[in-house]
């Protein structure tokens, strides 16, 4: 029990090293799940070795939900899928965006069917060896996944000080030359912010950052511009961005025009939707700058559609590394497959 708490003590260690010193990072993800896993087992030995009903309430309370996530988890969340795109596809437009979790809903019960079947008894002995390496690469993105949905759970918590320069508001679209709710509340969380520096500290510049689509009859930059003055801000305190087309041009050229006003000693934030504001802080990073970012709330029956969107996103983002790994596997397995095919 010592040497169980001594190494979580280890882990929270290293991940509070990790998270504090950037915490725009995915491996924060991981080496959280390593510390909450060691925690448990921790719990489990505590619960297990001492004679109090209330203790040991410690230790079973984690192996019964680690029973039922096993036992139901993959059905449950099944079912949560095609729930969620049902009232998604009902209040939203049908569009493919909109249908992720319908797909993901259809794509995870093939999957439970695939199980239940187990196809490796219809096939011969020597395709075990590619059936094996499929599913380490499905454990593979399991794992990838969690890491992805505690680091951007952690980032939440994320609240930048009162004292910044600027505050970047990444733009969403518009409906002609109107701003939509999704981007508005990204503006009113701008200037919630703004009046708030505002009432212990000189006020920051509001960047509107996003450029003009084939469908806008303005660039949003404008229009967020437009929209933020209407609510107090004054002119002079805001500036925009017309160029961007997506999330890493909106960090790049809003720092470059931060650049030209006050060189490369500043402080800056960027405002987003909670659901995509861990992906913006990695290309924030990935542009060079420090920002952290701070989310306006989403609708709840929109937010797992928006969080598989967002998966599949920082995926493509890593996509090399992904590949590597991926081919990796798939060569060794194909590799065995064909020994086990000629010598076996």
């Amino acid at each position: 029990m010592i040497i169980s708490g001594i190494l979580t003590l280890i882990f929270l260690v290293i991940f509070l090293a990790s998270y504090l010193t950037d915490s725009r990072r995915i491996i924060n993800g991981f080496l959280f799940n390593v510390f909450f896993c060691s925690f448990i087992i921790f719990l489990c030995y505590l619960g297990f070795s001492s004679d109090l009903i209330i203790v040991r309430l410690f230790a079973i309370v984690p192996i019964v939900i680690l029973v039922f996530i096993l036992t139901f988890g993959l059905s449950t969340i099944c079912v949560g899928l095609f729930l969620n795109a049902r009232i998604l596809l009902k209040r939203e437009s049908r569009r493919f965006a909109n249908s992720l979790t319908l797909i993901s809903g259809i794509f995870l019960l093939l999957f439970i069917l695939f199980r239940l079947v187990n196809p490796m008894r219809f096939l011969p002995y020597y395709f075990e060896p590619l059936y094996t390496g499929v599913s380490f690469i499905i454990v593979y993105f399991f794992l990838h996944l969690t890491n992805f949905l505690s680091a951007y759970l952690l980032y939440q918590f994320n609240r930048p000080k009162l004292n910044q320069d600027f505050i970047i508001v990444l733009g969403s679209g518009l409906i002609k030359d109107k701003v939509p709710p999704l981007l508005a509340s990204r503006i009113n969380k701008a200037i919630d912010f703004y009046w708030k520096q505002v009432a212990i500290a000189s006020p920051p510049i509001l960047i509107f950052s996003g450029g003009q689509g084939p469908d806008e009859d303005l660039p949003e930059a404008e229009a967020m511009q437009n929209y933020a003055i209407e609510k107090g801000i004054p002119l002079e305190h805001t500036l925009t961005e017309a160029r961007s087309i997506n999330t890493f041009q909106n960090m790049l050229y809003s720092k470059q025009i931060m650049d030209s006003v006050k060189g490369s000693k500043y402080n800056s934030i960027f405002t987003t939707n909670n659901f995509h504001l861990f992906r913006a802080s990695l290309y924030a990073k990935k542009a060079g700058l420090k920002s952290q970012g701070i989310g306006s709330k989403t609708a709840l029956y929109y937010w797992p559609n928006a969080m598989i969107r967002e998966y599949i996103a920082i995926v493509v983002m890593q996509r090399k590394r992904h590949t590597i790994i991926v081919g990796t596997i798939l060569g060794f397995s194909v590799l065995l497959t064909i020994f086990s095919f000629l010598f076996l």
